[in-house]
């Protein structure tokens, strides 16, 4: 018996962030019907920071998340339908009851790699609702592979059926993920998955790793469609796991359909390693700042690498795009006073 890899489609949450969160009705129900034609077994649907996120301080939706629940819920006969819920943005009395009202069938709960304990209400109320549910732990990059272990091991206490480390900065190699993946496969008894970002180039290898050292769940978008450089391109993951003997159940030849319509009518550049997003993953930096980052740093003159760096020195995360402007301004003004210093 082949190896099963259960594979999460992204592509219409991440993929938001790389179009300011403005997909259209047209788009999700277009790429659902598709993605679901294709045999994947969830597509993840909403605003890029999930459910409830949409916001002036992490970019407003042009869909409500009601608009975007129903048409992805008409789209979906086969397909399970998924939202991405950090408590904080998400609350349960008006999003998660929302979502189980709306058909949503995955509720994937997130927290910071080290904050786990913020989502014990959510995962507790989703599971109580008779639903899948997952924990995620983003930017796991900030954290040793002993701390996600206890924090994975909360997850799984509070009722988690899977365990998902997001690799939001896109600043893993191989072994890094491997040395993770392990450490939470000998911690848990439930499954462990990998989202993968691309900012270093590492996005498939990084998915392999994880599945090589025990990963089950693999997360992947249509051409990679995703914050920042984007992620594993999925039908690159179904095509890599074919080949090399592991199976996902999703149709190759339809999953490049899928991916090829994706391209034609919802990607308006196709995610690529910039100079800014292989900083932002040497930096450890969230790949979803890099919009601001590079808008801010040419508003003010700021070098955008250097605003990178120095958010990650400062440990920054999404949520605190607000460092973005603090920073470049006082770089800036640093960079005044030192030629002050030399006139």
């Amino acid at each position: 018996m082949s190896k099963q890899i259960l594979i999460s489609d992204p592509t219409l949450r991440d993929g938001n962030h790389a179009v300011r969160h403005q997909i259209t009705k047209e788009n999700f129900a277009a790429y659902c019907k598709a993605a679901d034609n294709a045999g994947v077994p969830i597509v993840e649907v909403g605003h890029g920071n999930g459910l409830g996120a949409s916001s002036m301080l992490v970019g407003e939706c042009l869909l409500t998340d009601e608009t975007i629940l129903r048409t992805a819920r008409e789209s979906l006969t086969k397909s399970k339908m998924a939202i991405h819920a950090i408590p904080g943005f998400c609350t349960i009395h008006r999003h998660l009851t929302m979502a189980l009202e709306l058909g949503v069938d995955v509720f994937r709960i997130a927290s910071h790699c080290t904050e786990a304990d913020i989502t014990q209400r959510h995962i507790d109320f989703a599971r109580k609702s008779g639903k899948e549910v997952y924990g995620v732990l983003m930017m796991s990059h900030m954290a040793s592979p002993e701390t996600l272990a206890d924090e994975a091991r909360k997850m799984e206490a509070y009722g988690a059926e899977g365990l998902v480390i997001m690799d939001s900065a896109g600043a893993y190699l191989p072994a890094e993920v491997t040395r993770r993946i392990r450490a939470l496969v000998d911690a848990l008894n439930i499954p462990v998955g990998f989202h993968a970002h691309n900012n270093l180039g590492m996005g498939i290898a990084n998915s392999v790793a994880a599945v090589e050292a025990g990963a089950t769940i693999i997360d992947g978008s249509a051409r990679g469609f995703g914050a920042g450089a984007g992620n594993a391109q999925l039908e690159v993951l179904v095509a890599v796991f074919q080949q090399m003997g592991y199976s996902t159940g999703i149709d190759l030849y339809k999953m490049l359909d899928a991916a090829d319509l994706a391209e034609k009518t919802m990607i308006p550049s196709l995610p690529y390693i910039s100079s800014t997003s292989i900083v932002s993953g040497m930096s450890g930096v969230f790949s979803g700042f890099i919009k601001q980052v590079n808008s801010i740093g040419a508003e003010h003159g700021v070098d955008p690498r250097d605003i990178f760096f120095e958010l990650g020195r400062r440990n920054a995360v999404a949520g605190q795009e607000s460092l973005i402007l603090e920073v470049a301004l006082e770089l800036k003004a640093s960079k005044a006073r030192e030629g002050a210093e030399h006139a």
